[in-house]
Order: structure tokens, then C-alpha cells, then sequence
């Protein structure tokens, strides 16, 4: 089809392609901005141009994207496929012609591409190899795969998921291991650490010999006649072979589990997610490392010290073992031997300490730990060592006369040290034989509580004191308690204050809270030894917030108090009505009147005061990539006078930020930067216009979050290798951002090569490897895309010297010989053969360029690699 029919049949082969109506691609001759994902089928029909202009017969076009072309009826369309990974957006220019001569336009074109999901997810490795211990706890990674997506990563097209696809072996469909769908971490569930079993082996004291004789030996102990020679022993052999291979096991070749992972793009939640899968290999390893607590001890238990109560046993048969106490007090009556086994030293005392924690650490020669430390829970149980306690040596109770039969008298009050919950602290309650016919004729004691009620109507003219003792027993021991019960009037008479009318007052309003205002005084003619007699005072009216109070001792005198800070803006009199009242009910038909209430006036004089901040603790987080003027915070303070103040600030080393005097608003004024400071604090100052010396300060503590604007970068960025010794190169990357803008990073060559390969080790380095012995020397540049956990990342020119080497590893460097010197003749020859030279090279360069379509030359890194 030549090009002119292929124009002329565009409209009708795009409608067909793009199952499109051509008419919502059609629009004005202006600018625009249009989308187009990526991979359409072509010819493909993007936008026409409408253009008004009379005799407009042809567009022509320039700019990026050679596959983008115009037609002369103004079709913008696609002669190729684009693709997002090669160009994300073009900007093109289009002019109308009429006769080749340009009538409207240029208007500018932008074209986006659009992502589509046409890469599969894939990991940085085919297969992984990892190690866990039994009884590892759920949820806790113990490895971890990684896979990364070259779709856009802003899009749902790269956003990976990853699942457990199988287990292998699965017995009995129980998933011994759990994969996080978002970071790949693998970890056991909770079946799986429940169980996980590793190989069966011998077991190894500390510094025990492990040779195949220190075997034998062990094979004795468990079979002690034996008279065929161990080589022909079939037990013998099978122990070996076994031990031999728990010890040498390969994770790649004899795994215990194999597990197949799986990745999804899409997040997993499409039908048309693409996915990549990976094994991991996994062997479990054996944990003798075991909790032996909590570990039960009578408390002062006979016998000879130090005794042995528990033993741990680490993984590493050479470990050292350490002991400590969480809580370190000065008491510490428990050892470790080499061996593991925990002892104590003495005697405890479950009264002095009924919980000790101890930690055991396993550590290696040096110093390095080998183990999780243990924390081990030793609980000294009870005994019944403790006799009964009487809180009060004399418990002393008051009932007023004629109360009903069963009123409370009180509850005597006695204790036990000896385990609360428990028989050994029990106590029961019964009145002594002694004491016993004056006591139960009037008042009952109840056995499990020692609350005593009365019998009967108790009368002061009969008998005002009763004196009887009451013994306090456990399941051991007993004790005598004095009790004392005193019969008392009742509440007939009122308090009657000194005076009802105790005038005005005045206080400014900075008075301190706790100063007096004024005394109060009433009295009571109740009997002055009971509680009927004692007075308390309330505040009845007029205390608005609470700002005053009334402090006594119950015996007529109060003093009325500042309880909390006077605000004469707030309010600037307190009418206050304060009652004097018995903590004793009065007795029935008797009511308090006037007598019993006082009224004062309290005035508060206005005092100049400093600007106050509307909040006491001023955080302030914000994006490192904040706009320069944009508000950060605005503190907001205002007078109690309600006079103008202004603002001003200290303590902004960086120069970052300002402040408006007037408003309080703090805005950048330059750009913020968190790697080079993440945290600081300012102090605002809001003083009162007229009068600077009026002034508060708050503190506001400002830290910035981190964005990713830094790529990961190479710390070296050239090396050598020797031809004579070829060894990896290690290579290292840091990133000034934070996680999750940091590492881990990703390495990858921008074009696969036949000589090197890329090997990541961790999550800031990988390793270059030369696969091919090279035949002469060269300088090899490597360009690298490095990317950072985000995504984010730049190429980068890592260069490699291939070069011989002395004994001592260095590159050669020939020595700078006397050569001959060329005369003016011979110079100016030399210069005119290299001006020739340059001038053929430049013509065959041109024709090069021209056929550039039709031939494509070899690349800087080709052609350095074709020496190898």
C-alpha cells in the first residue's frame, strides 16, 4: 500500500483498530494535551485539528517522536506502537499550510503515554535459600524475597502482592509458613511454631569433642555390647550418615521445605494480573534454646545451697553462659554454671520478694550473642510463716445512742503478709472468752469480715464505753485485737457561726493560689468528743469556677483560701454563701437555718498582664518539599487586656523561616532541607505592642518529614581488575533519604552484557563479576541503574581498568622513557597526516549518519567488550 492510499483509507483503518467514534478525536487548532496508552494497534488515530483558517490544505510537523505523523486533513496519528518505558510523553509543534505556507500555529502538542500492564513481575533471585529454628515465633521474618515490576511504578500496573502459592511436603494441608503480602517477609504461623521439627541429631555439651570417635563413644553409651566392628555395623553406619548429614545439610539440594512464592501486579486484585513465581528452600534447624520457666521455689525451703532448679541449654554446644536479674537489685541469690544449670544460693523469702526474673545470656568467645537472651520467671511460693496483724493497737468505734438493732458499729481491721487468695491469709474473727459475755450481749462479730453490728438499743446513762478484745486467726497463728466502742449524743445542736456577715474583701487578681482571704469561726454544743460536735464548712453560692475554698480542721475555724488563679476579665466579684454543717445527720425534725450561714463579698482588682498563648505545647510536623511562603503554623495569643501584641521569634539557625509580627503565621522563606537538619525548635515571643516588657514565649518543636529527593548514588565510581586475578568487584550505593525513600536498593545494567554480570548482596551493595578472561588491557565503562526501595533512581558510569599487575597487585604503568625528539620537519608532517585522517573520518561519519536506519554500529560498551 503506497503511502498517499494509506493516508486516504487512515480515518476508516483507525476507526476499525481503535473501536473508537473518530468523531470525539476531532477538535479546535489550539493547544493540547492528549493521552494515549501505550502498545495501540496501528495505524492509530489520535487527535484532528479543525482548523478555521480559508484554503488550509496540509499541517506540517516537528518535534519528538519520529512514529508520530500529520496527515493533510489534519489527522495526528501513530505509524508505530509507542512505549512507555522507552518515552513517557512527546511535545510536538504543528503548523497549518495552505500551499506550504504556514497560516496558523504553531500550536504545541503534548502527548502522554499511557501505562499499560505489559510486564510481568519479577525477582532478583530464582531461587532462595534461608534457615529457621524450631519454635520461632509467628509472625517474627525470617527471610524475605523481592521482586520488582518495570511497569510505572505510580500506577497500579507495578504494585506487587505476594502469596504463598505451595508448601512442600503439606501434610495433613497445615501451612507451617505465611508470607506479608506487601514486604515478601516470610514467617512462620502459628501452627508452624508450634510444629516445626528440625532433624533429629546427637546433642553436645559445652567444648565436648564432635569427631566421629566422640560418636562412637556416644553410640556405646545407648548400645553397650557390641562386638561387630562400627564400620560394619548397620546402626552404627545409619547413626553416622544421618549426624553427617544434619550436619552438612545443602538447602538448595536436601531442604526440609520448599515453598513456591508467587508475585502479582495489580495488587492481586485483577483477573489480568501478571505474576512471577520463585522457590525458597528452607531447613529447620534444632532449638534446644528453651524457656524452662516459670519455675516454682518454696519459700525458706531447707536444705543444702546452692541447689539446682533449672537448666538451659543453647544451640551452640560452646556457648558461654551469663545470668542477670531484670529488675538489678543488690539481692541476687541465683547463679549459672557452664553447663546451664541456674541454681540458688539461699533461702527466699516470698514476704521480701515473691517474683524474680532472670535473663541468661549465651555468648560466644567473643562476646557476640548466639542466642535471644531468656527471660525466666522464678515464683517463690507461700507457706504459712505469718501470724495475723491487728492494724490499730486499739481499734476505737462510736454508734449514737438508740440506733435500730443491727446498725454498723465498724469493722476491726487486721492483715496477713502471707499470700493474699490463699488459706495462709484467711483470717476469722471471734470475740475472746474473756471478753466474750460483755461483748456478745450487745454487739455481734462477723467470722470471715470482723465487721460488729449491734444487738440491741445502746444507751450513753446505761454504759457510754465497752471494752472487749477479739482474736484474729489464720490457718497457723492467731492474734488478740483490743476493740473500744463508745456510745455518743446525738446531733441536737447546730453549728452557729461568730457572725453571718463577714463584709467585703479585696484581692488582685495576681493573688497566689493558697493565700487566705479570711478566717471563719463557728461552734457546736454537741458533746465535744463526738462527731456530732465537728463542723465542716461548704461553699454554698456564689464560687463561680470554683475559685475559692475552705480549709479546716473540723473543730470551728476555717480559713477561706484562693484555690485557683483570680482572672478580673473572667469575673471581678464573688458574692460567696458559706454553710457550716456536721458530718453527723442532725437528729430527726431538726433542720439548719440562717444561724449556720455566712455571706462575704470578695472583690478582685484588674492587674496588667502578660500576652497568654492559646496552647501550651506547640508541635509542628511538615514535608521537607514544602513550597518556599507557604504557613507552616500560625500561634495565636491574645492579651487578657485585650491590648495589640505583636509576635517575633528566635532560634531558626538555618534561616528557613520567618515570622509576621502582626499575625503570628510562620512561613519558609527558603527551602527546607531534613538531611541536613530533621529536628529544631523555636521560641515565639508575644509581647503586648505598647509595652515589650509584656511578654511570653512558647517553644514550638518543628521536624521535618522526609521526601525522596535523593537518588541512590555509587561511593566509588571506578576500580581495576587484574588480568592475572580476576576477582569480583564489590560495589556501594548510599541514599541521603530516609526509609522507606532509602534502601534497599536495586541494581541493574541499562543493557544486559555477554562479559558481566550483576549480583546483588544486600540491601547498599552488590557484586560485579567478569565472566570472560579478558586478552588485553582496557578501560570498561558499566552504566548501572540504581534504584532506591521507592523506585526512584538515575544511570550511572561505574568504570573498570582491565590492566596487568605487579606481584603486589597494582596496575602496571610502563616507564616514561627517553624516546627521540622530532624535528620541526617531522612535526609539522605528522600534523598534516592527523588533520587528513580527521577530515576522512568526518566524511565517513556523515554517510554513516545518513544510513543510520539501515545500520546500527556497535555501542560504547560493545566495542570496549569486543577486546574481551
Amino acid at each position: 500500500m503506497t503511502p498517499m492510499v494509506h493516508l486516504l483509507l487512515l480515518p476508516f483503518l483507525c476507526s476499525i483498530v481503535g473501536g473508537t467514534n473518530l468523531e470525539e478525536k476531532k477538535g479546535p487548532f489550539v493547544n493540547t494535551e492528549l493521552d494515549v496508552p501505550e502498545g495501540t494497534p496501528v495505524p492509530y488515530a489520535v487527535y484532528q485539528f479543525q482548523v478555521t483558517h480559508a484554503g488550509v490544505n496540509g499541517f506540517r510537523l516537528s518535534g519528538e517522536g519520529k512514529d508520530i505523523k500529520v496527515s493533510k486533513d489534519g489527522w495526528l496519528y501513530l505509524e508505530k506502537p509507542l512505549d512507555w518505558s522507552q518515552d513517557d510523553q512527546y511535545i510536538l509543534s504543528v503548523e497549518a499550510l495552505a500551499d506550504n505556507v504556514v497560516v496558523d500555529g504553531p500550536v504545541i502538542v503534548t502527548i502522554n503515554v499511557l501505562d499499560v500492564n505489559n510486564n510481568a513481575p519479577q525477582f532478583n533471585q530464582s531461587r532462595y535459600t534461608a534457615t529457621v529454628r524450631e519454635k520461632t515465633s509467628s509472625g517474627v521474618a525470617f527471610t524475605r524475597v523481592f521482586a520488582s515490576d518495570r511497569d510505572d511504578p505510580e500506577t497500579a500496573n507495578a504494585l506487587l502482592s505476594y502469596s504463598l502459592v505451595s508448601q512442600i511436603p503439606n501434610n495433613h494441608n497445615i501451612l507451617m509458613f505465611q508470607i506479608h503480602p506487601d514486604t515478601g517477609e516470610i514467617s512462620t504461623t502459628r501452627e508452624g511454631e508450634r510444629m516445626l521439627k528440625a532433624r533429629a541429631g546427637i546433642q553436645y555439651s559445652r567444648g565436648e569433642d564432635r569427631s566421629i570417635d566422640a560418636l562412637k563413644t556416644k553410640f556405646e553409651e545407648f548400645c553397650p555390647v557390641q562386638k561387630i566392628p562400627y564400620e560394619e555395623n548397620p546402626f552404627f553406619t545409619c547413626v553416622e550418615r544421618a549426624e553427617l548429614r544434619r550436619r552438612n545439610v545443602d538447602p538448595l539440594e536436601d531442604p526440609d521445605y520448599t515453598l513456591i512464592v508467587r508475585a502479582q501486579d495489580m495488587g492481586g486484585a485483577s483477573e489480568m494480573s501478571l505474576s512471577g513465581n520463585t522457590r525458597v528452600h528452607i531447613v529447620v534447624q534444632q532449638n534446644l534454646w528453651v524457656n524452662p520457666g516459670p519455675i516454682p521455689i518454696k519459700e525458706n525451703l531447707k536444705g543444702e545451697y546452692p541447689q539446682v532448679i533449672a537448666k538451659v541449654q543453647s544451640n551452640d554446644p560452646d556457648a558461654i553462659y551469663s545470668l542477670v536479674q531484670k529488675e538489678r537489685e543488690l539481692k541476687f541469690p541465683f547463679q549459672i554454671t557452664e553447663d546451664g544449670e541456674i541454681l540458688v544460693t539461699e533461702e527466699l523469702d516470698r514476704e521480701d520478694k515473691e517474683m524474680y526474673i532472670l535473663v541468661v545470656f549465651a555468648k560466644d568467645g567473643r562476646g557476640n550473642e548466639v542466642d535471644p537472651p531468656l527471660e525466666i520467671y522464678v515464683r517463690v511460693e507461700d507457706v504459712n510463716d505469718n501470724e495475723p496483724v491487728c492494724e490499730h493497737e486499739e481499734s476505737v468505734f462510736e454508734i449514737q445512742e438508740d440506733e435500730p438493732v443491727g446498725s454498723l458499729v465498724g469493722q476491726l481491721l487486721a492483715r496477713d503478709d502471707d499470700q493474699e487468695g490463699t488459706m495462709n491469709s484467711q483470717l476469722t474473727f471471734a470475740f475472746e472468752p474473756q471478753t466474750a459475755s460483755t461483748a456478745s450481749s450487745s454487739f455481734v462479730i462477723d467470722e470471715a469480715s470482723g465487721r460488729i453490728q449491734s444487738l440491741r438499743f445502746l444507751r450513753r446513762k446505761e454504759q457510754q464505753v465497752y471494752t472487749f478484745s477479739v482474736r484474729v486467726s489464720d490457718s497457723g497463728f492467731s492474734t488478740v485485737c483490743k476493740v473500744v466502742v463508745k456510745v455518743i449524743d446525738v446531733n441536737n445542736e447546730m453549728p452557729l457561726f461568730e457572725k453571718n456577715n463577714y463584709g467585703n474583701h479585696t484581692l488582685t487578681e495576681d493573688s497566689p493560689v493558697g493565700s487566705t482571704v479570711l478566717t471563719l469561726k463557728a461552734t457546736d454544743a454537741d458533746d465535744p468528743d463526738s462527731v456530732s460536735s465537728l463542723i465542716e464548712f461548704h461553699i454554698s453560692a456564689g464560687n463561680d469556677g470554683d475559685v475559692f475554698k475552705v480549709e479546716t480542721d473540723g473543730n470551728g475555724v476555717g480559713h477561706l483560701v484562693v484555690a485557683k488563679p483570680l482572672d478580673f476579665e473572667s469575673s471581678h466579684t464573688y458574692d460567696l454563701q458559706i454553710d457550716a454543717r456536721n458530718p453527723e445527720p442532725l437528729m430527726k425534725g431538726l433542720e439548719y437555718g440562717g444561724e449556720s450561714t455566712a455571706v462575704l463579698s470578695v472583690c478582685v482588682t484588674d492587674v496588667d498582664e502578660a500576652p497568654e498563648f492559646s496552647l501550651d505545647i506547640l508541635d509542628v510536623t511538615v514535608a521537607e518539599d514544602i513550597t518556599k511562603g507557604s504557613v507552616v503554623f500560625k500561634v495565636e495569643a491574645k492579651d487578657p487586656e485585650g491590648k495589640e501584641i505583636s509576635f517575633k521569634m528566635d532560634g531558626d539557625s538555618q534561616g528557613w523561616l520567618e515570622l509576621d509580627a502582626a499575625t503570628g503565621e510562620i512561613r519558609t522563606k527558603e527551602n527546607l532541607d531534613r538531611e541536613k537538619l530533621e529536628t529544631f525548635e523555636l521560641t515565639v515571643i508575644a509581647f503586648e505592642t505598647d509595652n515589650p516588657e509584656k511578654s511570653s514565649e512558647r517553644v514550638v518543636h518543628v521536624r521535618l518529614l522526609d521526601v525522596n529527593d535523593n537518588v541512590p548514588k555509587l561511593i566509588e565510581t571506578q576500580t581495576f581488575i587484574c588480568m592475572q586475578d580476576i576477582k569480583p568487584i564489590v560495589i556501594k550505593a548510599q541514599d541521603g533519604d530516609s526509609v522507606p525513600f532509602s534502601q534497599p536498593f536495586t541494581f541493574a545494567f541499562v543493557k544486559k552484557s555477554p562479559n558481566w554480570e550483576l549480583r546483588a548482596i544486600d540491601g547498599t551493595t552488590a557484586e560485579v563479576r567478569l565472566k570472560k578472561k579478558p586478552i588485553k588491557e582496557a578501560t570498561i565503562p558499566l552504566y548501572i541503574d540504581i534504584l532506591d526501595s521507592a523506585g526512584l533512581g538515575v544511570t550511572q558510569l561505574f568504570e573498570v581498568k582491565v590492566c596487568n599487575c605487579t606481584e603486589l597487585g597494582h596496575c602496571y604503568i610502563p616507564p616514561q622513557g627517553q624516546g627521540f625528539k622530532p624535528g620541526l620537519g617531522t612535526i609539522i608532517g605528522i600534523l598534516a597526516g592527523v588533520l587528513g585522517v580527521c577530515i576522512i573520518v568526518a566524511v565517513v561519519a556523515i554517510k554513516r549518519s545518513s544510513k543510520k536506519s539501515k545500520k546500527k554500529g556497535l555501542n560504547e560498551e560493545e566495542e570496549r567488550n569486543a577486546i574481551m
